[in-house]
Parts: C-alpha cells; sequence; structure tokens
C-alpha cells in the first residue's frame, strides 16, 4: 500500500471528433510528465469531444484508443483514466476506462446522461458505481453531470478518492467549483476534477478550472482558466485518515440503497 499517491491531471484542448489526432496530442502530454506518477486523468470523452455523433466516433474494447492507453500505461508505468465513446452490443456508453500498467482494466459507465444535450438519446446511462483499488487506494470515478447529483457519489464504500472527468461549459463553471468542493467535504475524502478547456464543434466553450481538494475543501491545486496544463499532486492517507478519525462526521451519514432503473 501506498502512503502516497501522485496524480496528474491534464486539463487540454480537444480535436473534435478525431480519435487519431487526439491520441497523438495525448501521447506528447503523457510522454512531458517526467516525474514519477501512479495516476494520470485525462478529460470526458478525450477522443472527441462532448460529440453525439457516436455512430461515427464510438470504438469497441478491443479498438484503437483501449490499445493505445494499454500502450501507454505500461510504457509510463502508471495508470491512466479518462472517458470514451465505446460501442458494445449495439448500444452506445460514455464510458470511464482505468487502464492499469499490467493491461488490466476497470470501467465504468455515466450514470447521468445529460438531457440538456440529448445524451440520453444516444447513450445508455450506467447501472453499477465503480470503486478501483489501486496500490492501497480506493478510488471512486464519474463522469461530468453525475457532479450535480450528490447521491451517487456518497461515500458509502469507504473511498479515499473521487475524480470527476469532465467537459464542463463556461457558463456554468461556478457549479463545477462549489459542486467539486462540496463533494470533497461532504464525503471526507480527497475531490478530483479534470475539466477540458476549447471551443468545439457546437460553439460550446470550455474554461478548465481543474482542481484538486483534500477531504477539508482545502485546494491542493489548480490549473489556471483557459490553459492546456499538466499538474501533479501527492496525496496522503495519513492526513485523510488522521482528519476521519479526530471528526468522526462519516460515522454519522445516512443509510440509504442506491437502485438504478
Amino acid at each position: 500500500m501506498l502512503e502516497n499517491l501522485n496524480i496528474a491531471l491534464i486539463q487540454s484542448d480537444l480535436t473534435w471528433e478525431n480519435p487519431a489526432q487526439n491520441r497523438i496530442n495525448f501521447t506528447k502530454k503523457i510522454n512531458d510528465i517526467t516525474q514519477p506518477v501512479d495516476v494520470i486523468f485525462l478529460p470526458e470523452m478525450f477522443t472527441s469531444g462532448f460529440t453525439m455523433n457516436a455512430s461515427v466516433i464510438a470504438e469497441t474494447m478491443q479498438g484503437e484508443t483501449m490499445q493505445w492507453l494499454t500502450k501507454m500505461a505500461y510504457k509510463k508505468n502508471t495508470a491512466i483514466g479518462g472517458s470514451l465513446i465505446i460501442n458494445e452490443n449495439e448500444k452506445y456508453y460514455n464510458r470511464f476506462v482505468f487502464m492499469m500498467p499490467n493491461g488490466n482494466y476497470k470501467v465504468y459507465d455515466k450514470k447521468h446522461t445529460f438531457t440538456l444535450a440529448g445524451e440520453h438519446k444516444v447513450y445508455r446511462s450506467g447501472v453499477k458505481k465503480l470503486i478501483v483499488d489501486y496500490k492501497g487506494w480506493r478510488i471512486c470515478p464519474l463522469i461530468c453531470y453525475d457532479l450535480r447529483f450528490p447521491v451517487l457519489a456518497r461515500n458509502t464504500e469507504n473511498y479515499d478518492v473521487l475524480v470527476y472527468v469532465a467537459s464542463w461549459p463556461k457558463p456554468r463553471v461556478l457549479a463545477w467549483d462549489s459542486l467539486l468542493q462540496a463533494r470533497a467535504i461532504e464525503n471526507m475524502s480527497y475531490c478530483i476534477g479534470v475539466n477540458r478547456v476549447g471551443l468545439d464543434a457546437n460553439g460550446h466553450e470550455y474554461s478548465g478550472h481543474s482542481i484538486a481538494y483534500n477531504c477539508l475543501g482545502e485546494s491542493l491545486c489548480h490549473i489556471e482558466a483557459h490553459k492546456e496544463a499538466t499538474k501533479t499532486i501527492t496525496l496522503s492517507k495519513k492526513h485523510m485518515l488522521t482528519i476521519r478519525k479526530k471528526l468522526g462526521f462519516l460515522n454519522d451519514m445516512d443509510n440509504f440503497t442506491l437502485h438504478y432503473p
């Protein structure tokens, strides 16, 4: 078990509906990380931007991006996580993949599809929350719109790190900032948000605001708005467990059962 977990957040622009070019761009950004890291997080739909054109962009779980993730994780000896569009049994999913250096991976399908953009008409909603056990840390990955729904994120599984990968637009970035901090505080966990920047083909602007909070809601690092950048952060399990033991807030949480449709 690692006492400290080193995480890299890559805040990047995305080339619209061009997986090959996005893989090239992220290859360079990942290779430019010179210090050892345990996990690298990429934004939502990192191969395409937030598109509803799934029939053209979707790949399979044996496709080029999965092969690329396998290769990059092995080469850098680090786990890599981000979401992409997957076609499985003729159904489309906005799927987060957590690829480990040994080629094993875990997946989470976005539970709350973004109805305002019609995502629910194209993509199937996920039916299972994911907790990844990695190097003695328990990591809960969620995707963008999931951030608005605290019940899904409630820390009933005793996770250590909550991660949101996103294409969260600039006009509502105040909600992004506020809810990420709230999720850290209410779940007494590290909370990380990795958002894209740039302008997509639909005219939506993304300002980034990628950030990491500790279990008290204190900012550990943030990436400047509208800038492509990579930031690394070290998470301390000892600090988190000490605060949890001292305050004990998680012991008093409400009991509930989450039912999926």
